[in-house]
């Protein structure tokens, strides 16, 4: 439903869906619909559990839009240990995984030179919420975890705070309302009218506050 904030999202990062690209934890296809734009010559979706990757694959890999796109139910073993890919995409993915270091370092072995791996995740740990114990969160990131986790040698291209207008509203729920979930009604007005304003906030606060945090890092050349 939230398809202001996923057209926000792609603009920040649309330069970097090039070449080869391996989107990690695909669930339903909500992410692969909202960034491939055709651009990127390879799409792999990998998602581990299996009913999510086959109600993806009649999703998103039959419909001639989306040539080159191919589904992979399993994690990041069930993929050739080799550089194949020019970008790794974890859209609110990493919060979810116990080793997140370990998990980044045998990312970084799938990129190419000059590629490029893409985080987004949910931030600040002091607006962790009901919602985030509901959906399986196991934590929220800031700037200084998400550099802990660059691989040694890799290029920081971008780390950015996203939706400073969302930041108020998460900490309202997680001192007040404490929803577990919200409603499609919610999700709809903080879309449509929220998230227009946070681009606008955004840049105004030059990125340094939000609910969400973005970071780009690209792999050497040399």
């Amino acid at each position: 439903l939230a398809t202001n904030w996923k057209c926000y999202v792609r603009a920040a990062i649309k330069e970097y869906l090039v070449g080869d690209v391996l989107e990690i934890g695909a669930g339903i296809g909500s992410t692969t619909v909202a960034m491939h734009h055709g651009i990127a010559n390879r799409w792999i979706c990998l998602e581990p559990d299996l009913s999510n990757a086959t109600r993806l694959k009649r999703s998103i890999v039959e419909r001639s839009e989306y040539k080159g796109t191919q589904v992979i139910a399993g994690s990041l073993d069930a993929l050739a240990k080799r550089s194949s890919f020019d970008c790794i995409l974890y859209m609110d993915v990493l919060e979810h995984i116990d080793d997140d270091r370990d998990q980044i370092e045998a990312a970084a072995q799938l990129v190419r030179r000059g590629g490029c791996i893409i985080i987004l995740s949910p931030a600040h740990q002091w607006l962790f919420s009901e919602f985030d114990k509901s959906i399986g969160h196991l934590r929220r990131y800031n700037k200084q975890l998400l550099r802990s986790l660059m691989p040694s040698g890799w290029i920081q291209v971008k780390l950015a705070y996203l939706d400073s207008v969302g930041a108020l509203l998460s900490l309202g729920n997680a001192l007040a309302l404490r929803q577990t979930m919200p409603s499609p009604r919610q999700i709809a007005i903080w879309d449509r009218f929220c998230i227009p304003l946070s681009r606008i906030m955004d840049s105004v606060l030059r990125e340094k506050c939000g609910k969400s945090i973005l970071a780009v890092w690209r792999k050497p050349d040399l």
